[in-house]
């Protein structure tokens, strides 16, 4: 089933026990796992939601995922469009728990305290997600962010970053820019993000229980030219990153090329410590498998690292499950004091953005291709304001005056009913805008006529499943 040379080579690494053990956990049925939207819904409250089917809490995530017994129809669940969750492989969560502890490390730096460091600023927190699509690391991110912090998500291929859009903006924040720009166009932004995360494209071995092609496509050379890449891509967003500040950097492999030989040359290269390593091997962790790092910057090139090399390969590497404890976060975004309405500049649209991405906008707009920022409010049509669809999924929604509409509950099956764009009709509801929410969370807009209503939702997010 698998590549001979893949087999060879992951006993080489871990000896043959281990490797066996791994290949035939790689033939079972793949973990499905969940985690909250923690500023739409409470762990608990998604829990009952899910009933008998919420299984053990994600062990690095506790207390934010959990694994389900079996997969249910999330395109038929109303809640998973609202955003309230993301369904995520298990073992890429541990990006969340590495973004704490470089979270941590800045707000303990005393350089930080003087305002001198590089995460100390009146916009809060930069993050970016270089290689972004389709959004489970970029909506991790958002929840372990204050509102006053700044994430950009880029994704270089349009179709996908399409997809990172869509995903993002149900997630609710109004603090994110989705670019679609190649990693070259970052160093423009020089020193401009405190934190950086590199999910970079690889040879896809974790994914060899869930995508036949990555089984067809591997090979040794494949991996090497992955791994030549990931060294380009690393290079090219390593000046948009500010001294001192952090890079997670992570891939969905196992082979060394990709993962620790890649680490030892972004320390020695560029110039970084590394602070922590670990792999997540299906059969030993309940995932797909995963590759993490996280180093601190202390260079701004291709020259030697002036740290020393601290264990094997630059890095103190993790034992098993390494977060003993739990990995605490803010659950709780900032008030919307900071935020502004603003125009867009192209089309008649006006936008709910953090004071933070409004202040920083024009300068992500000159180096890089924003295809979305912030919230989509509304639509100007002549005199009228038409709500935009992102405007129903906002985790806040900033007033704005001239947009006129009605919250409306609607039960399960109504929901589904204008996820699917069919005919629904409020009879008791009054005429014009309706925001139709269930379970107490937006979906989307209709303009009710009264005998009937016409839908705002986008086709990109109809059901086409039948309900």
């Amino acid at each position: 089933m698998f590549p001979a040379d893949f087999i060879n080579d992951l006993r080489d690494s871990l000896g043959a026990e281990r490797a066996d053990r791994m290949v035939a956990a790689l033939s079972a049925e793949p973990e499905v796992s969940v985690r909250v939207n923690p500023f739409k819904l409470s762990l608990k409250a998604l829990r009952g939601h899910f009933g008998p089917l919420a299984g053990d809490p994600v062990p690095w995530a506790p207390d934010e995922a959990f694994y389900l017994t079996e997969r249910p129809s999330f395109t038929l669940d109303s809640l998973f469009h609202a955003g309230a969750y993301y369904v995520q492989e298990a073992s890429s969560m541990y990006v969340g728990s590495l973004f704490e502890r470089a979270k941590a490390a800045l707000a303990e730096a005393s350089d930080f305290a003087s305002g001198q460091g590089p995460a100390f600023r009146a916009s809060g927190l930069r993050v970016l997600d270089l290689c972004a699509a389709p959004g489970g690391k970029t909506t991790q991110l958002l929840s372990h962010l204050d509102a006053d912090a700044l994430l950009v998500a880029n994704e270089i291929v349009p179709a996908r970053a399409t997809v990172l859009a869509e995903n993002v903006a149900r997630w609710g924040c109004s603090n994110v820019a989705i670019t679609s720009s190649d990693p070259a166009a970052f160093g423009a932004l020089r020193g401009f993000f405190d934190v950086a995360v590199v999910d970079a494209p690889c040879s896809g071995e974790g994914m060899f229980r869930k995508d036949e092609r990555a089984v067809a496509e591997w090979s040794r050379d494949n991996v090497r030219l992955c791994a030549a890449r990931q060294r380009r891509i690393l290079a090219d967003a390593w000046l948009a990153l500010a001294s001192g500040g952090f890079l997670i950097y992570s891939t969905c492999t196992f082979n060394r090329f990709e993962d620790e030989e890649n680490v030892d040359w972004i320390c020695r290269e560029l110039g970084a410590e590394c602070l922590d390593q670990r792999h997540f091997y299906p059969g030993e962790d309940r995932g797909e498998g995963f590759f993490a790092a996280l180093l601190r910057k202390s260079g701004d090139g291709l020259q030697v690292s002036g740290n020393g090399v601290r264990t094997q390969n630059g890095c103190e590497t993790s034992q098993r499950h390494p977060v003993a404890g739990k990995q605490r976060f803010s659950a709780q975004m900032k008030p919307l004091n900071g935020y502004k309405i603003v125009e867009a500049h192209s089309v008649a649209m006006l936008k709910q953005l953090s004071g933070s991405l409004a202040a920083v906008l024009p300068q992500l707009e000159k180096a890089l291709r924003v295809i979305a920022s912030g919230t989509a409010v509304a639509t100007r049509k002549g005199r009228d304001l038409v709500p935009e669809a992102d405007y129903a999924l906002a985790v806040e929604r900033v007033p704005l005056e001239g947009l006129q509409y009605e919250i409306v509950e609607v039960s399960r099956e109504d929901a589904l009913k204008f996820l699917s764009k069919e005919a629904l009709v409020l009879p008791d509801a009054s005429r014009g805008y309706l925001l139709l929410t269930c379970e107490g969370l937006g979906l989307g807009f209709v303009k009710n006529l009264g005998n009937r209503t016409n839908s705002l939702l986008p086709n990109s997010r109809r059901i086409r499943k039948q309900v």
